[in-house]
């Protein structure tokens, strides 16, 4: 026999906030999937009927139950002011951040060196390199020191391409 779920009980506030982000078309598919989850729940659908209808294992729906029975405070706290009610539920529902190490350069960083390889080179040079574009960063205390790939791999962020069709009219 499967163990009993922990009910959950949605107030008007929240179902209408719920039932909105559901059907939002511009909202992250994994956003829209764990609000189904937790509106299935406040009908008493059980974990295996909703994981089988949502295409999902049952532990994925328990994690999600569990996750929003434990915002219950926050939900609470934020019960008559909309915009922070929206913030509240958008953390509970959202990922929680992965391991690894942080970014080393901040998106400022980034813009700068990117502008710094938009400028005209010194007289000297004909044209930017990695390695001259790295040395200009640290001269200019843009950053305390960058590799010569870290600037390779920003410049190559920035989808800068000429598209593979004529953008302009024949004449």
């Amino acid at each position: 026999m499967a163990r009993p779920t922990t009910p959950i009980t949605l107030t008007p506030e929240q179902q209408d906030l719920l039932e909105r982000i559901a059907r939002s078309r511009e909202t992250p598919h994994s956003l829209v999937l764990r609000t189904q989850m937790i509106l299935q729940a406040a009908q008493g659908v059980h974990n295996k009927k909703m994981s089988e209808h949502l295409g999902v294992c049952e532990e994925t729906v328990s994690f999600w139950r569990k996750r929003w029975l434990d915002g219950q405070v926050d939900l609470a706290k934020a019960a008559g002011h909309p915009k922070t009610l929206r913030e509240v539920v958008g953390r509970l529902l959202a990922d929680r951040p992965r391991p690894g190490s942080p970014g080393l350069f901040s998106a400022e960083q980034v813009c700068r060196i990117i502008a710094l390889a938009c400028e005209t080179p010194p007289e000297h040079l004909s044209h930017w390199t990695h390695a001259d574009l790295a040395r200009e960063v640290v001269h200019r205390q843009i950053a305390g020191t960058i590799s010569t790939s870290t600037i390779g791999r920003f410049l190559k962020s920035g989808g800068f391409e000429a598209p593979s069709y004529p953008i302009l009219a024949e004449p």
